[in-house]
């Protein structure tokens, strides 16, 4: 398959597909005019890694992801643990939006928003951190 056929049927960008190969995630055959070819396993590669992607997993948690699922003698413990280190950092997240969202929330009400020059929004963003 060349780049145009993965891209389609991966649903992924050529120039993602060759980051992708740039930082080694992927190694497609080249043909002697410099070509990519991509293979079937490269084509499931792709799959993995834009479904890895798409629920927030970083490069290197797929690289890694990647090398337990070519790793028959993985144990599936390792590939629990990357996953529940991932879900940790998106619980923190999710509770840093809730704490800006509450802080925001607060500020709105405190603002009149009306023609007085004093905002109470602008008081507190002008407060050292």
């Amino acid at each position: 398959m060349n780049i145009k056929e993965v891209s389609q049927r991966s649903s992924l960008p050529a120039k993602t597909i060759r980051y992708y190969e740039e930082i080694g995630l992927i190694s497609p055959l080249r043909s002697e005019n410099g070509y990519r070819s991509f293979r079937e396993k490269d084509l499931h590669k792709l799959a993995f890694i834009g479904r890895a992607r798409t629920l927030g997993f970083t490069i290197e948690d797929c690289r890694t992801l990647l090398a337990l699922y070519e790793d028959e003698n993985r144990a599936s413990a390792q590939v629990k643990s990357v996953t529940e280190d991932h879900l940790r950092a998106i619980d923190e997240k999710i509770a840093q939006l809730q704490s800006m969202r509450s802080t925001l929330a607060h500020l709105i009400d405190c603002c009149a928003g009306d023609s007085r020059p004093d905002c109470p929004i602008l008081k507190d963003l002008a407060q050292p951190v």
